[in-house]
């Protein structure tokens, strides 16, 4: 009989256990007890031995990263055969360091890591995969190879491509129109891959953004930062926010100042933004998935490698390294598929 499966809250300084390695940890792991079995989706779904998984991520201080949370746990929760231990989302990497160090020293058989920053936790991922715990690593990219055993990430890049194609065939050819960018914070690389896709999606259609200004993913600094774009730009013919969190903040703008003359596209794909597309009464005309299942299925990935199965619509038999989301645009045709499952702000 499998050990009841318990979600267990998970504190930094986590009392000191005998560290069990488990194998197939690494990419260049070619043991022959690390050789998965040959999946189907039925295989995969069925109960095997309790694994242990540890989950750190950053504080819902966001509404995607509140959905993002949740639905791993809801991942988790599917399973009689994971035993999750969750460490309190944190936006200090010292603290999640040390949270990535408690699940070293109890053994766990998985770990999946959103990091606060990428390049702070990948020492510490890198000291986990070296005691033969596989790192999933989600979203925020560690600064070396070494660090994780598998990679799950929304298309930053493929963001701002989409979000360019999308008003690029709205404007029509019209090589004059004056397209905005209200970006999130821009010191991050997400931020700086996203507004890179956009401006090369425009230039394959002769345009270029005109404005642009930079907020800070929050409602309060999308207003801030939408109220100086709107300032300094009597007219616009199209806007890219890249988040639909910040969005909320930059539709309050638009509508305070009056602002109609534009169509907006936003960024995430928060059920507020499709609320708001459905409704057709505000510039927001599109928005774009970044998905906030990403931990969910790190979660999942996590489940198939310490148990040692592999991808079933897949031929290869390992879990592949690197896996990137797509990121679709969502308007009024197609709106009703994506609401069910996007998050709330």
């Amino acid at each position: 009989m499998l050990a009841a499966r318990r979600t267990t809250l998970f504190a930094a300084g986590a009392s000191l256990a005998v560290i069990g390695l488990i194998t197939g940890c690494t990419a260049a792991d070619t043991t022959e007890n690390a050789q998965p079995t040959n999946a189907t989706a039925e295989g995969n779904e069925e109960a095997g031995d309790t694994i242990t998984i540890g989950f750190s991520g950053p504080a819902a201080d966001h509404g995607w990263l509140g959905a993002i949370n949740s639905a791993a746990l809801a991942e988790a929760e599917k399973y009689p055969d994971i035993d999750l231990k969750v460490a309190e989302g944190t936006n200090d990497a010292n603290l999640q360091i040390s949270q990535v160090e408690g699940f070293i020293n109890d053994g766990v058989d998985a770990i999946v890591l959103l990091p606060t920053d990428g390049a702070a936790l990948t020492e510490v991922a890198i000291q986990a995969m070296e005691a033969g715990i596989p790192v999933i690593n989600v979203d925020r990219e560690f600064s070396s190879t070494f660090a994780a055993r598998t990679t799950i990430l929304g298309d930053n890049y493929g963001m701002g491509v989409s979000a360019g194609t999308y008003i690029c065939e709205q404007m029509d050819g019209n090589e004059d129109a004056v397209i905005a960018e209200i970006a999130g914070i821009d010191s991050l690389p997400l931020t700086q891959d996203r507004s890179q896709g956009f401006s090369d999606a425009l230039e394959d259609c002769g345009l270029s953004v005109t404005n642009r200004v930079a907020a800070d993913f929050t409602v309060q600094g999308g207003e801030s930062a939408a109220s100086q774009l709107l300032s300094s730009a009597p007219q616009i013919d199209a806007l890219w926010n890249h988040d639909d969190d910040q969005g909320i903040g930059v539709l309050a703008a638009i509508d305070a100042a009056g602002r109609d003359e534009f169509i907006m596209v936003g960024g995430a794909g928060s059920a507020n933004a499709m609320r708001s597309i459905q409704a057709g009464d505000t510039p927001l005309q599109a928005t774009v998935i970044y998905p906030s299942t990403q931990a969910a299925d790190g979660i999942r990935l996590a489940r198939l490698i310490a148990q040692q199965k592999a991808m079933s619509d897949l031929v290869e038999i390992e879990v592949p390294n690197r896996i990137v989301l797509n990121a679709p645009v969502v308007t009024s045709e197609n709106v009703e598929t994506y609401l069910p499952s996007a998050f709330e702000s």
